[in-house]
């Protein structure tokens, strides 16, 4: 299925009540520039998983050992998904990646769309949050494109030999692709 064919399905679920959408994939397939894409067409309320990272305290050798453990999920559920469910305020603090602490409080009033982006958005432990779920299957050449023109050679190094295995361990260990609702081959 195609981006404006899904754009059409958000459409009319939107027409019907508030709706919760979940974007997944890998490093670079296009995740934040989609949910930005849709902050501006539907004036979405965006949530990004890159602010709930692990705090280094919580950087066990069991949690990193679990598949799709790199990321706060438990905190994400309590400060985001829950009360959206309920359709009140939701008050979150971003992991900051360069201090390694978490931010002040943001309270953010969700409108009638969500989307929530980034790798490990539709981990089991947090999909029944969502009305709808995509996954931008990147392809590996792309993928390594992008990150190349987007990073530093040490920074993208870090993506091919951290970052990239644990999210394809995340993608493999849970089927992600084929428990989301649309899945998009990313290939330009």
């Amino acid at each position: 299925m195609t981006l404006t064919a899904i754009e059409e399905r958000v459409r009319e679920r939107l027409a019907n009540g508030p709706v919760t959408v979940a974007i997944d994939g890998g490093s670079a397939s296009g995740k934040t520039t989609l949910a930005a894409r849709w902050e501006h067409l539907f004036g979405a309320t965006v949530f990004h998983m890159d602010d709930f990272f692990l705090q280094p305290s919580q950087r066990t050798a069991e949690r990193l050992a679990e598949i799709g453990g790199n990321v706060d999920r438990e905190r994400f559920a309590a400060e985001v998904l829950t009360p959206l469910a309920e359709r009140k305020p939701v008050t979150y603090r971003r992991f900051d990646c360069h201090t390694g602490s978490l931010s002040h409080p943001i309270t953010v009033t969700p409108v009638s769309l969500v989307v929530v982006e980034g790798a490990y958005a539709t981990h089991p432990a947090l999909g029944k949050y969502y009305d709808l779920s995509l996954f931008l299957d990147v392809d590996p050449v792309l993928q390594q494109r992008r990150i190349l023109a987007r990073n530093t050679a040490e920074e993208a190094a870090r993506f091919f030999t951290r970052w990239i295995p644990l999210e394809n361990r995340y993608f493999e260990g849970t089927d992600i692709r084929s428990r989301c609702t649309f899945a998009v081959p990313i290939t330009e």
